[in-house]
């Protein structure tokens, strides 16, 4: 089967259901008055390391044509913080997808903790084992209408990890149980782990042979 983006009307599930793998980006935000808010975001990843970025394209509008919290935040204050989803989070994460109104605190919502940050102004989950305290970059408009997003690039000013998770610059990942985003309603844990080597180009020369 051939797709055209522009023509298949369902085209987005497909998008999400094929990129997959995709980490969570766990977004506190807070607005000029000083309202936080809380919500998750799959278009997420890891951009580059100097500066060390981060890019999450955050849709500017509700299905009610508000514009989302996390957006007029992010381009108001210029800040926000990047919490990792874990398996014992994965739960409030999704509740924290509801649309609720604007100015609602969803860490209240929930049954989450507000932990202080140290270099930007809104708070961090307490109970998520990593958090990215961010300044924003750079804003890029993608789309038009309805659809616009915004791609924020955050330069990651520090990074939150629980000490029993790192040792040197390891990781335990097995111990971390990160969740992902998968198509419709699935969703993954990354507990199922395989190591793999590449070659030295000597061996792919050889290999070639």
């Amino acid at each position: 089967m051939l797709i055209d983006p522009e023509v298949h009307k369902g085209f987005h599930h497909i998008l999400r259901a094929v990129v997959v793998p995709r980490p969570i980006a766990w977004v506190s935000s807070m607005a000029a008055d000083g309202r936080v808010n809380l919500a998750p975001f799959s278009f997420f990843n890891a951009v580059c390391y100097r500066p060390a970025l981060l890019a999450v394209s955050v849709a500017k509008y509700l299905p009610d044509g508000r514009i989302k919290d996390t957006y007029a935040n992010i381009q108001d204050r210029g800040e926000f913080v990047v919490n990792l989803v874990t398996e014992s989070l994965a739960a409030q994460m999704v509740q924290s997808a509801a649309e609720y109104e604007t100015g609602v605190n969803e860490f209240d919502q929930i049954g989450l903790t507000e932990a202080q940050c140290e270099s930007v102004a809104p708070p961090r989950v307490a109970e998520s084992p990593v958090a990215m305290e961010c300044v924003l970059d750079q804003m890029v408009k993608l789309g038009e209408g309805r659809t616009e997003c915004g791609l924020m690039l955050g330069r990651i000013e520090c990074l939150h990890i629980e000490d029993h998770l790192i040792d040197g610059y390891h990781v335990d990942l097995a111990a971390l149980r990160a969740v992902g985003r998968l198509g419709g309603r699935e969703y993954c844990v990354a507990d199922v782990l395989f190591s793999m080597t590449p070659p030295s180009l000597d061996q792919k020369l050889e290999g070639a042979s």
